[in-house]
């Protein structure tokens, strides 16, 4: 099977081995939502095993809140070498470790020309996982749009109390960027954590300031590389 067909069967009756992929992509959870229709770049072939071995399988399952020095420094190194091709190509995966890759390095390199990429993924929501990614780098972009797609998610996925998805993530980097949109949404926050006894915000607040430290870091090693 062509796993870049994999989005066209998120809301159709499949057989069990589509199934399987679409578990293993990050389509665990499909859900209908306004978004779903808004287009993104979907890659025209697979990737390759050497292509993904080489830029996914070190970066995708990193916590960059508590990256150590040897994962920064492989960050940095690799950084240099990527490019805004290989990161469309990252994100035009139907693949949670794809786009979360794509989104770290859009993050690191300061591709602002996949802002938009990265905040329709958001909205739509396909694979669960890649999330954080994404809203660390709307949260490193910092711009009114990126701003607003944060808005736009949590206006609706608050509303959505069954939905456990990017919404702490999302709010942080909000409140990162505009702490008084943030405020205007706080009663939608607390009674979309009413029913979550576990979400804690300061937790989420202090992985995103950490998150930032470590792009600092991999933005300074990586220049180190340049010289």
């Amino acid at each position: 099977m062509s796993f870049k067909k994999l989005w066209t069967k998120l809301f159709t009756r499949n057989d069990v081995f589509d199934e399987i992929a679409l578990h293993s992509a990050g389509a665990i959870i499909r859900h209908r939502n306004p978004f779903e229709n808004i287009e993104v770049p979907r890659n025209e072939d697979d990737l390759t095993e050497e292509f993904i071995e080489k830029w996914v399988v070190p970066f995708y399952s990193v916590s960059l809140s508590n990256a150590n020095d040897i994962t920064i420094e492989t960050f940095a190194e690799t950084a240099v070498a990527m490019s805004p091709d290989i990161v469309l190509k990252l994100l035009g995966d139907f693949d949670w470790r794809t786009r979360i890759t794509g989104a770290y390095f859009s993050a690191i390199n300061n591709y602002h020309e996949f802002e938009d990429i990265i905040g329709k993924h958001l909205l739509k929501s396909e694979v669960c996982y890649a999330g954080t990614g994404y809203c660390l780098a709307l949260a490193t972009f910092g711009t009114d749009n990126a701003k607003q797609y944060l808005v736009r998610y949590l206006d609706y996925y608050l509303g959505r109390k069954d939905l456990w998805f990017d919404q702490a993530d999302a709010f942080c980097a909000l409140a990162y960027l505009d702490k008084s949109q943030a405020d205007k949404l706080i009663k939608k926050w607390n009674s979309f954590v009413a029913n979550k006894q576990n979400w804690n915000l300061e937790n989420h607040i202090k992985q995103l300031s950490n998150s930032l430290q470590a792009l600092d870091q991999i933005r300074e090693i990586k220049t180190l590389y340049l010289e």
